[in-house]
Parts: C-alpha cells; structure tokens; sequence
C-alpha cells in the first residue's frame, strides 16, 4: 500500500512557506493565510484538514519568522502540528534574486481512536497488535529544513524536507517519514500586468512513491485568476480566485494590504472516483504593512538666523 502522509493542498503555491520554511519573511509584507481541504468527498471519514500560516521579517533586516498550525482528521486518526522557525534572506544577487535557508521545530500530535469507530460493525477484525482497540496518543518532536530563492515576481525555486528526525511515536509504533519537496514557478507577461501567464510544479516524495502537482493559471488585471491544476493519477482541478491589493499614504503614515482568496475543486481520476464526489478546497490571506515616520522637530537660535 502507498497513501499520503502530510496533508496535501492544491493551491499550495499561494503560499509556499506550507511545505518550505525557507520561504518564510522573504516578502515585504507580513502574511497570515488558512487553509480548508475536504478530500474525497462522499467516502466516511475522509481527510478533512485545517491549517494556518503566519510569516513575516523582522523590520528590513534579514531574519524573518514562520508560525504554522494544522490540523488534519483522516479515518479513525487525528493529527495536530505546530510548527515555529527562523529564516535568513540573504542580499540579492546582481540579477535580483534573494536566496533563503529556514529551519523550524515542530511538535506533533498524533491520535488514534477505537476501532469499531470507523469500521462498519458487521466487518471482521483480526486481532491485529498494530491496530489498538482503544483510543491511543502520543506526542513527538520533529525538524523541518527549507531553501527557497526568488526574483521577483517573474520566479521561484524551493527545496525542502519534512519529519527530518523522523522522531518515533513510541506509545503507537509509527515512525513518520521523511518528505521531500521540488517547487518552482515562472510568470510570462502575456500583455504587461493585465494578462500574466502563472505556472507551477511541486513534487513529493518520501523515497518510496512520488506525487506531482503541476498548475497553470492566468491573472487579468491583476485582480482575478483562473485555471487548473492537474496531479497525475489523482486529480484534475479547476481553480478560480480573486486578489484586492490596498495602499495608503498620509502625511507620516503609509500602509499596503493584500487580501486574496481561491477555490479549487478536485475531480478525482483515480479508482476513488466511484466513491468520492471530488475534492473542496478554499483558500484565504490577508497579507500588510504598516508604517509610520516619526515626525522631526527642529530648532533654530533666533541669534543665528
């Protein structure tokens, strides 16, 4: 058998920093963004996950923070993470690319419940040592590595490892394991900034089996998006999304908001699709700055004018 084991997103690159901590502080701007994810839709005890993103810089300088939370129901087990770690930007490069490094700590809970709760009754069980009869929790301490580099708005590159302890759930015998991720991305100009061409790849793997996600939408005006993703041997998505960018300047304060949100739908193409009705997905992030410059009194001696 071969299933995911950390939770899966599809507009993923809206905000890399969930599956790259490198990423984190690398814009100006500092951004909170949630996920919700039903999976297959239609079968019991589908995945249902829940995940919340902070990052930001510290003033203008190098160092930046990621903050995640999630939380991920699949079967008759139940996953919480909290994830908290440093980034470094270093200075670009004569063609305007920063490169980061990033390193988070993680604490993860896992939770398997009885069971009968999630096997119809009338199914013989095996008395099977691996599969408990009652509810069973433990609490891990793992490490996540990210390098991540951009230029821009015209490209991006990451790779990135999760569970790189693989720290051992001693109480429920499951070692998680390691997971690597491929990201890039590259913006052609179709018609200036009212028509942007946006594509995107991810690859996962954790050595033993791979999954690719590839997505190519277009941004109009710099207000709206649409397009699909595709993942080969598990979906086709069609996704749609909406972008407001605010900017203020006064005579001592300026402020710039972002705010944008996307829906994607996963229409299962593997042998699930007799069971599942596809797959929900929104996401939503609000990402600000907010400054202030203090105002200068000055002095002169009316001696001296």
């Amino acid at each position: 058998m071969n299933a995911q084991q950390d939770p899966q997103f599809t507009q993923w690159y809206m905000d890399p920093v969930v599956n790259n901590i490198g990423a984190a502080g690398q814009s100006n701007l500092s951004n909170i963004s949630t996920f919700y994810r039903q999976q297959w839709v239609g079968i019991n005890h589908s995945p249902v996950t829940y995940l919340l993103n902070f990052d930001s810089r510290f003033n203008d300088g190098p160092f930046g923070i990621g903050v995640q939370l999630y939380q991920d129901e699949i079967g008759n087990e139940s996953n919480t993470m909290i994830k908290l770690g440093p980034s470094y930007t270093f200075n670009p490069n004569s063609s305007g690319t920063k490169f980061s490094l990033g390193l988070s700590a993680s604490i993860f809970s896992k939770k398997i419940g009885h069971v009968y709760d999630w096997i119809p009754p009338d199914t013989p069980v095996n008395d099977d040592g691996a599969i408990p009869n009652g509810t069973q929790s433990d609490l891990a301490v793992d490490v996540d590595f990210g390098f991540f580099m951009r230029n821009s708005d015209r490209f991006y590159a990451g790779l990135s490892t999760t569970h790189l302890a693989q720290t051992v759930f001693q109480d429920l015998s499951i070692r998680p394991s390691r997971h690597y991720y491929l990201m890039g991305g590259y913006n052609f100009d179709l018609s200036g900034d009212q028509l942007v061409l946006r594509t995107n790849f991810l690859s996962k793997t954790d050595l033993a089996a791979t999954a690719i996600d590839f997505n190519v939408n277009v941004l109009i005006n710099e207000m709206l998006w649409a397009g699909i993703s595709y993942r080969p041997g598990d979906a086709v998505a069609p996704v749609l999304g909406y972008q407001l960018r605010m900017e203020k300047q006064e005579q001592i304060t300026s402020s710039e908001q972002f705010l944008r949100i996307g829906y994607s739908y996963d229409v299962t193409t593997s042998e699930l699709q007799t069971y599942s009705q596809g797959s929900h997905e929104i996401f939503l992030s609000y990402a600000f700055l907010f400054k202030s410059t203090p105002i200068q009194n000055k002095f002169a001696n009316p001696r001296f004018l």
